[in-house]
């Protein structure tokens, strides 16, 4: 008796599971497809034809002209890129520098107005950034960071807030152990070396995730930046340049462009949410423990 109501528990297992990976396997065929369509468009020549559905989604002859295009210097691609790397790695560094400084006061440290200063950012932090798009434009129009100066303007903005994003890395400081900090400061030591030899050496995937996170906005940046740079061809990043591409007349044959370009600006995501994802969700974890 007791082994057929295993066997029958098992048979339910098995086929519990077998619909469970049905499921996922068709939400991933169906996340998938649209990434699929566009790194097989980016092989289309820009002068072939479409034909039926099959013809549509996978070319009958690949081609590397989309990807030479880009790469040729008869467009603005390679500075739209660069300008994107620039302002996504200092955005990484001043950021993250300004997070983890700002969570490790938060969480260490007792001072009068604290928790209404930690309600003030929280509550602050629920406006929409674009509701203030037109004071800041004039605000570095006047300082001449805009258009031709939009790299510089883009870093500033994106860094300037930044304080208030602690906490998670505040509620990952929380997890670490104050006595550390007391035996520390016992022994002479001051915030800052507590901080930068014994805080950060132990808080790897929140800093891993901090960066990763600054890194992001400003590389799928679209809304800010076309505004900010907007008339100024060479001071776009690579979201508001292919999107004029997408704009023009010529829809048919900049989309291919576009879903190269679109392949190139991806290929670094992946990359580092490959080497780093065990950090990343270690860093989101350990953050929403407590805070």
């Amino acid at each position: 008796m007791d082994n057929k109501k295993y066997a029958s528990m098992k048979g339910k297992r098995r086929v519990n599971l077998f619909f469970c990976y049905l499921v996922l396997i068709l939400i991933s065929i169906i996340w998938l497809y649209p990434f699929f369509g566009i790194v097989m468009q980016s092989f289309r020549s820009y002068s072939s034809e479409y034909g039926g559905m099959v013809s549509y989604l996978i070319p009958k002859h690949f081609s590397l002209d989309n990807y030479k295009f880009l790469l040729s210097g008869k467009t603005n691609y390679v500075s739209w890129y660069v300008n994107t790397v620039i302002i996504a790695l200092f955005t990484a560094f001043f950021q993250t520098l300004i997070v983890l400084g700002v969570s490790y006061a938060l969480s260490r440290m007792r001072f009068k107005g604290r928790k209404l200063l930690m309600r003030f950012w929280l509550v602050l932090g629920m406006f929409p950034g674009f509701l203030t798009m037109i004071c800041m434009y004039f605000l570095l129009k006047q300082f001449g960071l805009t258009q031709a100066g939009a790299v510089p303007g883009l870093i500033l903005v994106y860094c300037a807030s930044s304080g208030m994003q602690y906490y998670v890395c505040k509620g990952y400081f929380d997890t670490i152990p104050k006595a550390l900090d007391e035996a520390a400061r016992i022994d002479g030591a001051t915030r800052f070396q507590i901080f930068y030899q014994m805080i950060i050496p132990l808080s790897k995937p929140i800093v891993i995730y901090t960066a990763l996170t600054a890194f992001m906005a400003p590389w799928c940046d679209y809304i800010f930046a076309s505004y900010v740079a907007f008339g100024n061809d060479k001071s776009y990043n690579v979201a508001v340049g292919l999107t004029r591409w997408v704009w023009t007349n010529d829809y048919q044959g900049y989309f291919t462009r576009f879903c190269a370009g679109g392949v190139l600006v991806a290929i670094p995501v992946v990359i580092l949410f490959m080497c780093l994802q065990k950090y990343y969700v270690e860093g989101v974890t350990g953050g929403a423990v407590k805070g």
